[in-house]
């Protein structure tokens, strides 16, 4: 049995946790509390944040190290939750990736592997990032993928294939214009070999450098209002308005297997760019919809990585307790907090059983320490891909009672349309 120890793990993320101001909410407060009541506002603004990658067993891992047993994620104090179910429409698998799962939240419509926003033969779809701002709202995303990866790109663009992303970015200022654009993918915003902030072949992953077709689209969108920002300096000197910040040549991590150069030390965090897009998007009167996700919890599970995938689950965490901070002070405000898919085949196990899964690439993580409490627990691995298990949502405010009990992922569009598009 193969069981990869992470003495190192524990303390390096509580000293980020103690740093970054990190809340692990032990009871729901009064502007959370229960389903849509007479009298309650109607949802204005939106804020949806993805863990993408994350099911049940992530949650539950992240409550024992984070929370301990008594404990509870702020992601999972919201006080309505439900399942979704995550299946694809697909001809060749019923397990789905993160392009159709996203693209049926923004559509309302089941698609194949690989799609942005297109239907099955290949149709573009309405999208709720597109149809918000024609509403009058103000729209943004934040990611620490590529901001042209499948996930935000289906709420905003259309593609059959979720790899041309330089043409979604292109989609994004001649399109859809999202007034918040914050993440990484510099790369596919700049021709081949004209590297922008982040140098081409970089010594972390040689393989990443500029590789766009669609001319210096920095440069337009500077043209069309946007500022743009590379920098933590940057983004907290950035004045409010229309925002692009491009934080890495691609994702903000660099996702290898454990001990292979794997990192994650994003140059500003998911809560950061969080919190500033809030505080633009806020300003329109109309509302908004500001679409967050936390990439790197199924990138590192996809390489089975267990350290990674808490230490990504706990900044996801942080951002989500931004934004329901935020909620909190604007009752008038729809937070959802849920994954596309399952990957990595997670479970949580007792120390004490023997390895299943064998010494290869699935081999158990841990052991990982449970906060307050002598006891520990491994991560057991079934697969270095996706699933096909249905993923928790969590919820709260305006019409948050309607996540209670088992959707199909499309019931996301059904809820989400008539406050986005009206």
């Amino acid at each position: 049995m193969v069981v990869r120890t992470v003495k190192w793990l524990a303390p390096v993320l509580a000293a980020a946790v103690a740093a970054g101001g990190f809340a692990v909410a032990r009871a729901t407060s009064r502007a959370d509390a229960g389903p849509a009541a007479k009298g309650r506002p109607t949802a204005r603004n939106v804020i949806f944040i993805n863990g993408d990658g994350m099911a049940a067993a992530h949650r539950e891992a992240a409550r024992l190290f984070y929370a301990g047993f008594d404990g509870r994620l702020t992601m999972d104090s919201l006080p309505v939750s439900g399942q979704l179910t995550t299946s694809p429409r697909d001809p060749a698998t019923a397990v789905t990736d993160s392009a159709a799962g996203a693209s049926a939240w923004a559509t309302g419509q089941r698609t194949y592997n690989g799609a942005i926003s297109v239907d099955v033969a290949g149709r573009p779809l309405p999208t709720l990032g597109a149809q918000a701002k024609a509403a009058g709202k103000a729209t943004g995303l934040v990611t620490t993928a590529q901001v042209t990866d499948a996930s935000p790109a289906a709420f905003f663009a259309n593609s059959t294939d979720r790899a041309a992303q330089d043409d979604i970015a292109r989609q994004y200022l001649d399109v859809s214009r999202p007034d918040v654009i914050l993440g990484g993918g510099e790369d596919w915003w700049l021709p081949a070999g004209r590297p922008g902030a982040y140098p081409d072949q970089p010594a972390a992953d040689p393989e990443e450098g500029s590789r766009g077709t669609k001319g210096d689209l920095i440069a337009r969108a500077r043209a069309n209002g946007y500022q743009y920002v590379s920098t933590a300096a940057q983004l907290t000197a950035a004045r409010r308005g229309k925002l692009l910040g491009l934080f890495a040549n691609e994702e903000m991590f660099q996702q290898h297997p454990e001990g292979q150069g794997d990192v994650y030390d994003p140059p500003v965090s998911l809560a950061t760019m969080t919190r500033t897009a809030l505080a633009t998007l806020s300003t329109e009167r109309n509302g908004f919809l500001l679409f967050v996700e936390e990439e790197a919890v199924d990138e590192f599970a996809h390489n089975n990585n267990g350290r990674r995938t808490l230490q990504a689950m706990g900044e996801l965490e942080k951002a989500v307790t931004v934004a329901r901070d935020y909620a909190a002070a604007h009752p008038d405000t729809l937070l959802i907090v849920t994954g596309d898919h399952e990957t990595g085949g997670l479970a949580v196990e007792d120390t004490a059983t023997t390895d299943e899964s064998g010494d290869g690439v699935s081999a158990e993580d841990g052991p990982f320490p449970i906060r307050g409490s002598t006891l520990r627990f491994n991560l057991d691995w079934t697969t270095e891909s996706h699933t096909g298990q249905s993923v928790p949502i969590t919820a709260s405010g305006p019409l948050a009672d309607r996540f209670t009990g088992q959707h199909p992922n499309t019931y996301v569009h059904e809820v989400l349309a008539p406050v986005l598009t009206r």
